[in-house]
């Protein structure tokens, strides 16, 4: 049967649960365990398809089509697992299956309540898929939100249900907490953490492991106080301070023997192999900490560049790439409405060796991005559009090389008279948001000879889509004459889904998220190409003597945090 590991966060948000569920899940995997991760989100949003990226950071989407939480991102990237909608779980969706039940009459007239109503639908959203011979052997399960929040309550109280029901031996709760460092004090707090822990034991669950976020690995004592304060044995207490890459936690995990302690428990060590292969693993991360080759910038024009979580996929996908050719990669935000003439983007775009245009919705700072586009498309700078990076390239594309007059995207501008961009066909009259756009996988035939098949080493691909709209076929024919390649298509709809330009050294656009399939160890080969094409560009520069001055970096070993020389045994 399955085992279940439930993981919960306290004292402040933002502290890493999904990355630590993901890290856990890569050890029990690099232990030979088959395992599942899902993700329980409080909020009542149904899914967070229609939420600001302000709000939410990215929407990651699965290749079943589901709109989820971008942790779940983080599940894939950090093991074998492929997402899909029953991996996430919000309030929201919860409360509408309720519902729905009761208006169906399933409750046979009962007294809806959240307990047991809502809190077994909780459990069947838990349960699911883990029975029979394709169960995993362990589940990881994430609560999202911070203890004390009120709307997570009836999570919290789900699983304190099943630990009495399955007993310790099916279940483990790890808590993540954080430890702050007062800097005036010169000294660890671990009040935060004993609150949170008893905040937890209120409602009827204690903690088998904890997690402490804090700037440097705890020592034995605070390790110790901790225990004795939490009630949680010493040997469970463990160390999650901050590192130079994500990659590098589940070796943080590993080192301190927190996949052994939760074999131990769900006494899993007939399944699980002796040792933790991460061999492979550990080659990648030193090529994201120590690489030998040279430093290329990226520059990634959008919408949202004020909460970088808005593009997760998208930043990891880089760093993959990166690894990949042992490079060290730079990374230069740039805000779309910033670049409102030639001359800033001239000087906030001459520094980059790659320049990036992710997807985004409506209008603001359009124009901004199509001034990025056509600097990359006249200096040859490597460019690489993703969704909406296609869709601007192809209006930029038809202003200036077609001199089409009022050309635009319907959904920028509703009533313009040459829609380059348009509302596909089957959403024309829906006016409904939620889960109306062309959601995950699709097929793409990429043409012979192209870059793009050259790219992919193959004609046939499957990629993950989030788009509403797409280019407007009517002008296909008029854009290939003046030069644009249109080297992707859907054999199911005939839809665009890729571009180029032969003319340039490498200006590929795309409708799908190749960021969405991007792993550390199974980079995409989108984004190998585009950093392998902009890495070519700072050499050509370089010889030129047209690369802006910048030294090439010697290999360093990866920053330590060290705590300050008085770190006492504090009093709180």
């Amino acid at each position: 049967m399955t085992k279940f590991i439930f993981i919960t966060g306290g004292v402040v948000s933002s502290l890493g649960k999904g990355v630590a569920s993901a890290s856990i899940g890569c050890l029990l995997e690099a232990r030979g365990l088959r395992i599942d991760v899902r993700k329980l989100d409080p909020y009542l949003n149904v899914d967070p398809g229609t939420m600001s990226p302000f709000q939410h950071g990215e929407c990651f989407v699965t290749n079943d089509g589901a709109e989820t939480d971008l942790d779940l991102g983080h599940y894939e990237r950090f093991t074998s697992t492929h997402m899909t909608r029953a991996n996430n779980w919000t309030a929201g969706r919860i409360y509408l299956s309720v519902i729905e039940k009761e208006r169906r009459g399933d409750y046979l007239g009962k007294t809806i309540q959240t307990i047991p109503h809502v809190t077994d639908e909780i459990k069947a959203a838990i349960l699911a898929d883990t029975t029979g011979p394709s169960a995993p052997d362990v589940m990881i399960v994430e609560i999202g939100g911070t203890i004390g929040d009120i709307e997570s309550l009836p999570f919290l109280e789900a699983i304190r249900q099943m630990r009495l029901e399955l007993g310790p031996q099916q279940t483990f709760f790890v808590h993540l907490s954080y430890v702050p460092y007062i800097a005036s004090a010169g000294e660890l707090k671990t009040k935060p953490t004993q609150a949170s822990v008893r905040d937890l034991r209120n409602i009827g669950i204690t903690p088998d492991a904890l997690l402490c976020r804090a700037n440097w690995p705890l020592s034995p004592d605070l390790r110790s106080k901790i225990s004795l304060f939490t009630n949680v044995p010493s040997n469970a207490v463990f160390s999650a301070q901050d590192v130079p890459s994500i990659y590098r936690i589940p070796l943080i995990f590993k080192d301190q023997g927190l996949d052994q302690l939760i074999i131990d428990n769900l006494q899993l060590q007939g399944q699980a192999a002796t040792v933790t292969d991460l061999d492979t693993w550990q080659e990648a991360l030193h090529r994201i900490e120590q690489p030998t080759g040279d430093q290329i910038q990226i520059a990634i024009v959008g919408k949202y560049v004020e909460l970088k979580d808005s593009y997760k996929s998208l930043t990891e996908a880089l760093i993959h790439s990166a690894a990949a050719s042992n490079l060290h990669l730079d990374i230069d935000w740039v805000e779309a409405e910033h670049l409102t003439n030639d001359h800033v983007t001239l000087q906030r775009l001459g520094p980059a060796d790659g320049i990036l245009v992710p997807g985004g919705f409506g209008s603001r700072g359009t124009e901004g991005i199509m001034n990025a586009i056509a600097y990359a498309r006249e200096l040859n700078t490597p460019y690489l559009g993703i969704c909406y990076g296609l869709q601007l390239a192809c209006i930029e594309f038809a202003r200036t090389i077609c001199e089409i007059e009022n050309c635009n995207s319907s959904e920028i501008e509703a009533n313009t008279p040459n829609p380059i961009i348009c509302k596909l066909q089957d959403l024309i009259n829906v006016e409904q948001l939620g889960g109306t756009m062309r959601l995950g996988a699709y097929p793409c035939r990429l043409t012979p000879g192209s870059l793009a098949a050259q790219i992919y080493n193959s004609l046939e691909i499957s990629e993950r889509h989030r788009h509403r709209y797409e280019f407007n076929p009517a002008y296909k024919e008029k854009l290939a004459a003046a030069g644009l390649r249109f080297t992707g298509v859907s054999p199911d709809t005939g839809l665009i889904e890729m571009i180029e330009l032969p003319s340039h050294p490498w200006f590929v656009a795309c409708q799908f998220h190749p960021e969405l399939k991007s792993r550390l160890l199974q980079p995409s080969p989108l984004f190998n190409g585009f950093v392998q094409a902009a890495h070519k560009h700072y050499n050509e520069r370089l010889s030129t003597q047209e690369a802006k001055q910048r030294p090439a970096p010697s290999p360093q070993p990866p920053p330590v945090v060290e705590a300050p020389p008085q770190i006492a045994l504090q009093e709180s």
